[in-house]
């Protein structure tokens, strides 16, 4: 029904004269199914593959149940469990449970407990270049290493992607990173993205898709582009991608999917809303410091800093070839009696690998303890550091509580950085160290998917423990609302703020009324008292609001305790999007500086909301005993109005089938 076409399309124009594609706006053009590709206007794009893992795939089919769905439409779903693994109660194995019967019924493979983490499995064994790829997980990107357009969303999104409809996202600018040179010893992928994080920050790829292009990119595999795909999240970017090339076709065919390979590169005479340019030979190691992952610094400058604790894994640094160069580091020495290091291996693809090869052992002699094929500490789920300690992590995020240790200062570095520190107990520049040793690819991969179950009988009986709660619907949007601000927030808000992670809260994620109750519990301990109270209220907040996680939960458990609006200076994407599925309001301050006018306790006045939202002119908020309106604005399609006047975008899909 939709060929794949990769050629120049006449969408792109520059004095008259019809210019060459990029690689982001060939898949964009190959998969649009309305909506025009210029000018940050709204688009609609088909998707051939969605993933969901076990911390958002819960309330993800319970959303695809609820609009009465019965089998999924895309090209291949896949539902993996790797956040939740840890036991301690019924509550993750009944969840666990559900997914299973879930993916039989409609239509999904499942990627069992201990089969790995989802990108990692998923650029193994499924993703493919030029096709499109929608995962409630924001490191969903990923798969961009493989030439893919992958992107992380919330799980509502996910659902109606899985239904075959269509993913929603305003047409992003392309931002072209042009490598040269080759990276010296011991600097490494991780510093290559570290470095864009530094010079972009954390919000400078809002609204943006990341290409990476020049004669570097040759010299980079696909586990490479990947670590720099995944932390493409971290700077707000919609996407990140790599051309598939020779580096893409040696990857599959090592992993034995060679007929999956096209190539795919951007033309000649490609144009691009913005540039940078990097020299991979002028890098050196670097590392994130406290609390942000764009507090970028050389990692010489914290040769002092003693270590308590390294990690090494998640999905963005746990590849075989991550791992290999761990072992070359540790092989026959011991870690530093004051560190305790832990591994997790990305996949049961790695870790078996490393088994068979001894490097396993060699790990273990050194002292390493290994953890689960999960994503473990990343996500908050066991090994926090001790208190006040520092730990140094291979990991995306170092958001600060998120470790499980609110006074732990997380660092973020390279397998090679994390390595060698571990070795010395303090941060240490890699190079210090001489010579690295060659990691060889392998010709072959370690193939057994005996830990993948294909899609199963329509007709499986789908199981429900009694932690899985059916879904809080929003109200439809009151065309007047006279809302208590409960809390003032500042810039650069997460998800983790809003919703925090950890072994305490994320076997709640099917049950919102629970997980309701520790909504910005890190900043207000008693906002879900005073929300639920008030019964309707609204928050305001500064920039970049709700970074972070796709998490839907920091949007869904906020509408079930009565938040109807968040009025902020500028909103994440994703979080943006999640609020307007879940039927609350993102306004936004036509003059910024009114955000000093407001405080917490305030009472807000707002009228006339249903013809506001109808319209994309500013409109006025009325405070109490100031005579002086607020002026703000919502920059709404018509199609998100009518999903927030319907009370969210479950209620109008339902209204619309």
């Amino acid at each position: 029904m939709f060929p794949l076409v990769f050629g120049k399309v006449n969408t792109n124009f520059k004095g008259g004269i019809i210019m060459g594609h990029n690689l982001a706006q060939k898949i964009l053009s190959s998969h649009l199914v309305s909506g025009d590709l210029a000018g940050g206007n709204e688009i609609a794009l088909r998707i051939d593959q969605t993933l969901t893992q076990d911390a958002t795939g819960t309330m993800a089919y319970l959303q695809f149940e609820a609009m009465n769905l019965s089998r999924v439409q895309t090209e291949c779903s896949v539902s993996y469990i790797d956040h939740n693994t840890l036991q301690t109660g019924f509550e993750n194995a009944d969840d666990h449970a559900f997914l299973q019967s879930t993916a039989a019924r409609f239509g999904a493979y499942f990627s069992r407990p201990g089969n790995g983490i989802c990108h990692q499995v998923h650029l193994e064994r499924f993703a493919k270049p030029g096709k499109t790829l929608l995962g409630s997980d924001s490191h969903t990107p990923t798969a961009g290493g493989m030439g893919m357009l992958a992107m992380g969303a919330g799980g509502l999104d996910v659902a109606v992607a899985m239904g075959g409809g269509a993913f929603y996202l305003p047409s992003p600018k392309v931002l072209r990173v042009w490598l040269t040179g080759k990276l010296s010893e011991w600097v490494s992928a991780k510093d290559i993205i570290l470095e864009v994080l530094r010079l972009l920050s954390v919000k400078g790829g809002v609204g943006k898709i990341i290409e990476y292009a020049g004669p570097g990119v040759k010299t980079l595999t696909v586990p490479e582009r990947s670590t720099i795909t995944n932390m493409g999240a971290e700077l707000g970017a919609s996407a990140s991608i790599f051309p598939s090339d020779e580096q893409t076709l040696r990857f599959l065919e090592a992993q034995g999917r060679g007929e999956d390979y096209i190539p795919l590169s951007a033309d000649e005479d490609a144009t691009y809303d913005e540039e940078l340019k990097i020299d991979l030979s002028l890098l050196v190691p670097l590392i994130a410091q406290p609390h942000s992952p764009d507090n970028v610094v050389p990692v010489s400058n914290h040769s002092a800093t003693a270590v308590q604790q390294v990690a090494i894994g998640s999905c963005t640094n746990s590849s075989y070839q991550d791992l290999m160069r761990v072992r070359e580091i540790l092989k026959g020495k011991q870690v530093h009696p004051n560190v305790s290091l832990v591994i997790s291996p990305g996949s049961r693809q790695v870790l078996s690998m490393l088994s068979s090869n001894g490097a396993l052992t060699d790990l273990l002699d050194s002292g390493a303890r290994l953890l689960e094929s999960t994503c473990g500490p990343c996500i908050g789920m066991g090994q926090s550091p001790v208190s006040k300690g520092v730990s140094v992590r291979t990991f995306n995020r170092n958001f600060l509580g998120r470790s499980g240790t609110q006074d732990a200062s997380v660092f973020l570095a390279s397998p090679e950085v994390a390595a060698a520190s571990a070795l010395t107990g303090f941060i240490t520049d890699p190079r210090t160290l001489g010579l690295s040793s060659e990691v060889e690819f392998p010709e072959r991969f370690r193939l057994d998917d005996s830990m993948i179950i294909p899609p199963g009988d329509p007709d499986t009986i789908i199981r429900r423990g009694p932690n899985i709660q059916p879904l809080p619907i929003a109200p439809a949007l009151d065309n007047s609302l006279d809302l208590p601000v409960i809390l003032k927030l500042g810039n650069n808000i997460t998800t983790d703020d809003i919703m925090p992670a950890g072994s305490k809260i994320l076997p709640l994620r099917s049950n919102i009324p629970a997980i309701s109750e520790y909504t910005f519990h890190k900043i207000d301990p008693q906002f879900a008292e005073k929300a639920k109270a008030h019964k309707q209220s609204m928050i305001i907040a500064g920039h970049n609001y709700g970074q972070g996680s796709s998490r839907e939960h920091a949007a869904l458990a906020p509408m079930y305790l009565g938040l109807r609006i968040v009025l902020a200076q500028s909103f994440a994407r994703i979080h943006r999007a999640n609020l307007i599925n879940f039927g609350i309001l993102p306004l936004t301050f036509v003059d910024e500086n009114d955000l000093d006018r407001l405080n917490a306790g305030m009472i807000l006045h707002l009228s006339g909301l249903h013809q506001a939202v109808k319209t994309s002119e500013p409109f006025a908020i009325t405070l109490d005993n100031d005579s002086k309106p607020v002026w703000v604005k919502h920059d709404l399609t018509e199609r998100q109005a009518k999903i927030l006047l319907a009370g969210g975008l479950l209620n109008s899909t339902k209204a619309a089938v």
